[in-house]
């Protein structure tokens, strides 16, 4: 936990939420999303590091580094002090830990926010769950509704991107990137880098089945759960329906009763799959979902 809790407080990248339930699964317990909501909850974003803020590593590292961050943390009672480290245990860690820049990692009582640095977001278009870098997110992006514009992939996406297709409004959907359908679910850096280059990260939501990493920003929403190669509802999702994002409400969701979802999910066919032999192949059969860490079916 105390790892999560320095990820909320760093506001870093949204793959915190596919490796920490994966190496859960590897100790033998289950790490849900639900978890880190309720992490968020309690632990308030202290640093805006590039591109959420203008702050570099280098400048978290003079200000403190980790130790520091941790150390605000530990005011507010928010760290495990006796979990061991390779320093010892961390209560013992922290005693020399101080933070040199109140601008670079705010002190408890001055936060970015109350809350956390990730949201884990959940409804008909995800009914395991997505994720998203919350402290990444304008404060006009965090409650949008706009139409879907439709992608089989991220090549798609970025084409039209950089081909002036997609408008302030807009949600760019991008599927077939996850897990099994990537298969092995990149970081996808181009749609988003090119949606905040044109000016339109605060104007411009993105959802998709793949992931990101610490470099995102904007409503870039990941993760999303079941993925399309699985006959999740990301994958039934047609141009201009009409998506509703609420990050601080923890919802997203096409307008479409379950009625309509069952019918298209009736008529629904999967893309044939990117690689068919090999390694690979044998990854995308035997890959489960994002949500619980993208672990091998048991």
């Amino acid at each position: 936990m105390n790892a999560l809790a320095l990820d909320m407080a760093l506001g870093c990248s949204t793959n915190t939420a596919l490796h920490l339930p994966a190496i859960a699964h590897e100790a033998g317990f289950k790490l849900g999303l639900e978890l880190l909501n309720q992490v968020s909850a309690l632990t308030p974003n202290l640093c805006h590091l590039a591109p959420a803020g203008p702050w570099a590593v280098e400048d978290l590292h003079a200000a403190g580094g980790v130790s520091a961050v941790f150390a605000e943390l530990a005011r507010k009672g928010l760290l495990d002090q006796g979990a061991p480290t390779v320093y010892g245990i961390l209560g013992d860690a922290l005693k020399g830990a101080v933070n040199r820049n109140p601008e670079v990692i705010r002190p408890i009582e001055n936060p970015y926010s109350a809350t956390g640095g990730l949201a884990a977001l959940r409804g008909n278009i995800a009914p395991e769950g997505c994720v998203v870098k919350r402290s990444a997110v304008a404060p006009s992006m965090l409650k949008h509704e706009g139409p879907a514009r439709v992608f089989e992939g991220e090549d798609q996406a970025f084409e039209a991107i950089m081909a002036g297709k997609i408008k302030a409004g807009d949600v760019v959907v991008i599927r077939y990137e996850g897990p099994r359908g990537g298969p092995g679910m990149k970081e996808m850096l181009g749609p988003t880098a090119a949606l905040a280059g044109m000016g339109l990260d605060d104007q411009v939501a993105l959802i998709t089945d793949g992931r990101f990493s610490g470099a995102t920003r904007g409503a870039a929403i990941g993760h999303v759960s079941p993925e399309a190669a699985e006959g999740g509802p990301i994958g039934l999702l047609r141009e201009g329906d009409l998506i509703a994002i609420d990050i601080d409400g923890r919802s997203i969701s096409v307008k479409l009763d379950e009625t309509g979802l069952a019918r298209r999910k009736a008529a629904w066919k999967p893309l044939p799959p990117k690689v068919s032999e090999g390694y690979l192949a044998r990854y995308a059969r035997q890959v489960g979902s994002a949500a619980t860490g993208a672990i091998f079916k048991d």
